[in-house]
């Protein structure tokens, strides 16, 4: 950022910057957080609490993007129940928030949120006597770096007595990933003369993204990697269960993820948009974002949540009979944002 302008907004105590170079260390672009939030005065006058400031440098095309991300799911039940669901952005990207997520449920039942063991937010709603559906309805504004997932090709790998405690249950069997099975042994054969490290892992997505044909209708919600493997088929669950499973049968730690992920720097897919399933991997002392289903390196995702396998993560856990009754996922780029940001702040 120019030093006038940084020194500015910081001066006021106002604003945390962010900004992004190219390879020439021109920055471009800088998106600008007031701090705080939006405060009642600013909503209003319907001012956001953020903007964009274009510099002149022109060699960046594309620094920051907008993504506006949403659903609308509605349930039929025909008892008293409880619903769970990793129903918001995670904490990890809640400051990429342009303002406060817009969940509410119908009918008007009160809910509760609370951080689970991996720090998801989950949302808990008692459905009473006489309820026939309850209906959850999001929708939000994040902003994103707007580039590929990261590639560390030298990530290396940990001896075990290297890992910290908090990774080793990224190691262990679960309900959806069994590590202690078949599949050990043809881990093993499979990639046990593989580069440790990045090479291994990706060689693991490339099998993945190659075993498995993606069938949206042969979707099943208890279908385990075992399964999956044996099927060959499935949806992008699937893919994330296996290599899941792959790589802790090879000793590296590996979650799973959900989220929004859509057509963004990618020819749009015909199919209704949905969640998302990839998984990170431990390498290098950090976690790294890999994806059988696509086996590309994607720009925007939003995590929602993470865990051991799907059972972790649930969008929407429903005690007892339900019928989803309407599902639709929002995951857009808002085209032009930070011009028209800019212009209204």
């Amino acid at each position: 950022m120019q030093p006038s302008v940084a020194k500015a907004y910081r001066a006021r105590g106002q604003v945390r910057v962010r900004a992004r170079t190219d390879a020439g260390g021109g920055i471009c672009l800088a998106y600008i957080r007031l701090r705080g939030g939006p405060n009642q005065a600013q909503a209003a006058a319907g001012r956001p609490a953020f903007f964009f400031h274009r510099l002149p440098w022109p060699s960046c095309e594309r620094l920051c993007m907008l993504i506006k991300i949403g659903y609308d799911i509605e349930m039929a039940v025909n008892a008293p129940t409880t619903v769970l669901g990793a129903l918001h952005v995670h904490p990890s990207r809640a400051h990429d928030l342009q303002a406060p997520e817009q969940f509410a449920v119908e009918p008007a039942l009160p809910f509760t949120t609370y951080q689970d063991v991996f720090d998801n937010t989950i949302v808990r709603v008692d459905v009473p006597a006489g309820v026939g559906s309850v209906r959850f309805t999001n929708h939000a504004v994040v902003a994103d770096p707007g580039v590929p997932d990261p590639v560390v090709p030298d990530a290396r790998q940990h001896p075990l007595h290297e890992l910290p405690l908090d990774v080793f249950r990224f190691l262990l069997p679960s309900r959806y990933c069994e590590v202690d099975s078949e599949l050990m042994g043809f881990a093993w054969n499979q990639f046990g003369a593989t580069p440790e490290g990045w090479p291994r892992v990706q060689a693991i997505v490339d099998y993945t993204h190659q075993h498995i044909r993606f069938d949206y209708l042969q979707a099943r919600a208890n279908r385990t990697a075992l399964q999956g493997w044996q099927e060959g088929v499935g949806v992008c669950r699937d893919y994330a269960h296996l290599a899941v499973t792959l790589c802790r049968c090879m000793n590296i730690p590996a979650r799973y993820v959900t989220g929004y992920l859509g057509d963004i720097g990618v020819p749009p897919v015909p199919c209704p948009m949905d969640f998302s399933a990839w998984f990170e991997v431990y390498l290098g002392g950090a976690w790294h974002t890999f994806d059988a289903r696509h086996n590309a390196r994607r720009i925007g995702r939003v995590v929602m949540a993470r865990g051991r396998d799907a059972t972790d993560v649930p969008i929407a856990m429903v005690f007892g009979w339900h019928q989803l009754n309407r599902f639709d996922v929002v995951t857009d780029e808002l085209q032009d944002a930070p011009e028209a940001l800019l212009a209204s702040a």
